[in-house]
């Protein structure tokens, strides 16, 4: 499967979204391990460190693939995703 860079941005993007709102939660509920969640708590952060598991694989999957096609090295690569991301986060 073939991907663009741009695709590579958006779903890093993404999981760095997602990364983020599972850390809002837990700063919000407090650790899993020192307070007691309700029920729907847990429901909700475990949903959203699924989702971010999830987009967080994606993200590494099209990364690998990207790679491979392009031959390029990947520490490049992760380089210049990762400055893409920071330039669309200021932008937004």
């Amino acid at each position: 499967m073939a991907h663009t860079f741009e695709e590579l941005v958006h779903k890093r993007r993404a999981a760095d979204l997602a990364q983020h709102r599972v850390e809002e939660l837990r700063d919000s509920y407090g650790s899993p391990t020192q307070h007691q969640w309700t029920p729907r708590q847990s429901h909700t952060y475990e949903t959203a460190v699924r989702a971010w598991r999830d987009l967080d694989r994606d993200a590494r999957t099209a990364m690998t693939e990207y790679v491979k096609e392009g031959g390029q090295s990947q520490h490049k690569i992760e380089a210049r995703l990762r400055k893409a991301v920071q330039e669309d986060d200021r932008d937004t």
